[in-house]
């Protein structure tokens, strides 16, 4: 990574941000750390492109809502916007200009629509009443009333039935007034307890359902609603049944009693409602047009004002030098990409017109660099792993590419089945094949980190299908690719060995006999800590580039040395000893196999003392002895000797004469000849950062904590990482397992059909198969191996060498689809 100085004209800036922003490769500082951003040089053109992306959101939010779908065109298919060159700044007017316009009429649009819609929905609610008030009234009147003839006598009932109250609303000297109106359908139980409380029973009230729903048109949501009719007597009660129904949100209408005045306000509601509906469908018909005609152009219109924004808040990170009339700016570059970035300024040149070209001038400076790993398309999901972890320090040895391997491969290790693997393999090499296709289509979160992921699962699939073949596993069957090295007896089921050795993988003979759990429980257990235990030596070696690039050599006997000695004198010995288990022919010891398990832990708990009974090899308690001798003697050396080595250096210092200086006082003008030198040519800015930043620095106490937590966390973890792996023994024996139960439940027996129904049979058991294959087997199990893979690269990998603590590059680009407007 190099530093470098731009001088950039004001004519040409824009043009200059828009090219290195395509290109990708350049990560601005901010040379105006203290000045608020509502005070910087383009806060004005900010707020202009701020309203302009305002208005795109309202119109993507207005496309959105829209009941029937509204077209947008790709931008890939949409003709470019050109915001660089001469006529710019003329072309952001216009659109601004024309985004004003259509948010203009399509405000005025929805203004007029919402009012449409609510008079709509009054007249529709009216249409309602006057229909069941008038079923009500006809209901009514055919109906006799038995008035008492005699007001005198109390015993006498006001009304004869139940009955014959509906049709008291008239009759004699009565004069029972109404109210009418719609309310909530929801709401009705609560405004009859209230309104018989508030008046005390002095009432009569008959509401009705309307069958069609009431919809919102700016929410959407439906609402259902009654008819009501609350008949009493007196102004005084009709004044309580208002208030309280407007209380409760209904809405009351003006009813006559008269029945050819209802008549009449019924006609006239209905010519109205069909005037009213006919101009709100033209009123959405010219709505919908003008969503038809922001969506043509709607993707131009976010990705223009995307990148103008980005490129003012660019701008807004330069210093503006008064008196050249330029702009100066400063930004970290990849170092191979020097070249590109002035062919880059240089077409940004001719774009604008102008023939003033910006200056580009690299600087020397010892401030730390971003980190930057150059990545492809198949690189970059092992990368994005990796990253996920923390990021590398600067030019620190990146375990990302190791991944591209070790990832898949244990993976594999779990997964491992030959059909399995074909079927990811196939799902991934789809997805490569139709990449370019798929990039452009917006795919959801979950298939978008399926298709960023398309390559990691490609190597996941044909590493599952290797290790398929070392398993001889094809969903749950064996293949008989080479003489077995055993045959049947005729009449028996003990098998016969045969002399041959079969090549690769396991022997499918071992398929189905009584003891092939437990064998492969021993091999891919055993499999497992050998892998583990190479794995976390190789992790644990990448120490070495670090210790040398960042001239650490003390490290290495000090931190690198004992770790490597501890490890391998314990677990590397336990690897030996298995592999060295494996390669006896133990039908011609004269002792059984001992236990390797046992074994171990007589080593610590008998130090040089073994049966001879369970001897794997002569000698074998001498070289215990001296292993778990070396191991004992790696601990304080580990646990010592750095912080010795930072205090003898503390003591010569001290002795020597010299003290530290500074501590928050003025020390003086400490500048040299070449920082003098460098601020003459323009690095004044660097320098003065450079010699601001505060590099770490640790003193004896806290290289002795820190050294005493650090071999306490290696020894007790080289124990608790290497059981960590047995995970590929489980998951293995587990996936087998499962694939297996699945067969024997739906397609064992039912492979050789000799009737219809077998067929059938067959078809329906073989799709359930493939779907729990798919679904389970590949999908779940798949999953759960590779998170199980995720945490060996995390925790058992990267805690032996990664160290952290570096910041991202992060590029000026137009790339990045996760930006907001």
């Amino acid at each position: 990574m190099s530093l470098v100085q731009l001088f950039v004209p004001t004519e040409v800036a824009h043009d200059t941000v828009h090219e290195l922003g395509l290109l990708g490769d350049v990560q601005f500082k901010d040379l105006n750390p203290s000045v608020n951003p509502f005070q910087r040089s383009f806060v004005g053109e900010i707020r202009r492109i701020d309203e302009m992306a305002r208005r795109v959101r309202f119109f993507t939010t207005q496309i959105e809502k829209e009941t029937d779908v509204v077209p947008v065109r790709p931008l890939y298919e949409c003709p470019p916007l050109i915001t660089v060159g001469p006529r710019a700044a003329q072309t952001i007017d216009e659109l601004s200009h024309q985004l004003l316009d259509y948010e203009s009429k399509l405000t005025k649009l929805n203004e007029s629509y919402q009012t449409l819609s609510e008079r709509t929905r009054e007249l529709t609610e009216a249409r309602h009443v006057l229909r069941e008030t008038a079923v009500f009234f006809d209901k009514a009147q055919g109906q006799s009333s038995n008035i008492r003839s005699s007001f005198d006598d109390s015993a006498t009932p006001l009304l004869t039935s139940q009955d014959d109250r509906e049709g008291g609303f008239s009759g004699g000297n009565f004069d029972l007034e109404f109210v009418t109106g719609t309310i909530e359908r929801s709401r009705v139980p609560t405004f009859e307890r209230v309104l018989w409380r508030v008046l005390r029973g002095n009432l009569y009230m008959n509401h009705t359902d309307i069958a069609e729903p009431f919809v919102d048109p700016s929410t959407g949501s439906e609402t259902r609603k009654n008819v009501f009719i609350i008949f009493a007597h007196g102004d005084v009660l009709l004044a309580k049944i208002r208030k309280v129904a407007e209380s409760m949100g209904a809405t009351i209408f003006p009813i006559d009693a008269n029945a050819d005045k209802r008549a009449d306000a019924l006609g006239e509601v209905q010519n109205r409602l069909e005037d009213l509906q006919t101009v709100l469908y033209n009123t959405g018909l010219s709505r919908r047009s003008e969503l038809v005609k922001i969506g043509e152009n709607l993707t131009v219109w976010q990705d223009v004002v995307k990148k103008e924004k980005l490129i003012y808040e660019t701008l807004n990170l330069f210093n503006y030098d008064v008196r050249r009339k330029t702009l100066i700016a400063e930004a970290w570059v990849p170092t191979r990409d020097l070249t590109k970035i002035q062919l880059a300024l240089r077409h940004a040149t001719e774009e604008s017109g102008t023939s003033v070209p910006p200056i580009l001038h690299e600087l020397q400076t010892s401030k730390t660099p971003p980190t930057f790993h150059r990545t492809n398309k198949f690189t970059e999901g092992f990368q994005a792993i990796m990253d996920s972890y923390g990021t590398s320090a600067y030019q620190e040895i990146n375990p990302g590419l190791f991944a591209i391997t070790t990832f898949p491969f244990l993976f594999a290790v779990m997964f491992g089945d030959i059909g399995h693997g074909a079927i990811i393999f196939l799902a991934a090499l789809y997805m490569i094949i139709r990449e370019k296709k798929l990039s452009k289509e917006d795919t959801g979160e979950i298939m978008g980190q399926f298709f960023f992921g398309r390559y990691i699962i490609l190597m996941m699939g044909v590493f599952s299908i290797y290790t398929g073949f070392l398993y001889n596993d094809v969903f749950s069957k064996t293949l008989h690719i080479f003489h077995s090295g055993w045959t049947h007896s005729e009449g028996s089921n003990v098998l016969n060995n045969t002399g041959h050795v079969y090549p690769i993988g396991l022997d499918p003979s071992w398929h189905g006999a009584s003891n092939e759990l437990v064998f492969k429980n021993s091999y891919k257990m055993k499999m497992s800590i050998v892998i583990g235990v190479i794995h976390m030596t190789f992790a644990l070696c990448l120490q070495v580039p670090n210790h040398f690039r960042f001239k650490r050599k003390s490290d290495l006997y000090t931190n690198f040395i004992p770790q490597i000695i501890f490890l391998e004198s314990i677990f590397g010995y336990l690897v030996l000893c298995i592999l060295y288990k494996w390669s006896v022919d133990w039908t011609k010891s004269s002792v059984a196999p001992p236990s390797l398990l046992n074994m171990l832990i007589g080593m610590f708990l008998e130090p040089g003392k073994v049966d001879p009974a369970k001897q794997l090899y002569p000698g074998q308690g001498f070289v215990q002895l001296v292993l778990l001798s070396l191991a004992g003697v790696c601990v304080p050396w580990l646990l010592i000797s750095k912080p010795y080595l930072a205090w003898r250096e503390m003591h010569k210092t001290t002795h020597q004469g010299y003290m530290t200086l500074g501590n928050g006082e003025d020390t003086g003008r400490h500048s040299t000849d070449d920082a003098l030198e460098g601020e003459e040519e323009g690095n004044g800015r660097a320098i003065a950062e450079a010699a601001g930043e505060e590099h770490e620095e640790h003193d004896f106490g806290d290289v002795l904590i820190h050294q005493i937590i650090h071999t306490i966390e290696f020894c007790l973890g080289c124990i608790s990482h290497t059981a960590s792996y047995l995970r590929l023994w489980a998951l293995s024996l587990a996936h087998a397992q499962l694939s297996e139960v699945l067969w024997n439940m739906t397609l064992e027996g039912k492979t050789n059909p000799k009737t219809a129904g077998g067929w059938i049979g067959l078809l329906l058991m073989g799709f359930m198969w493939f779907n729990c294959t798919v679904g389970i087997l590949c999908l779940m199990e798949g999953l759960s191996a590779f998170l199980h893979a995720l945490r060996l690269h995390w925790v058992e990998g990267n805690s032996k060498h990664f160290e952290g603590g570096g910041h991202a590059f992060t590029p000026l680009t137009f790339d990045t689809e996760s930006s907001e407007l």
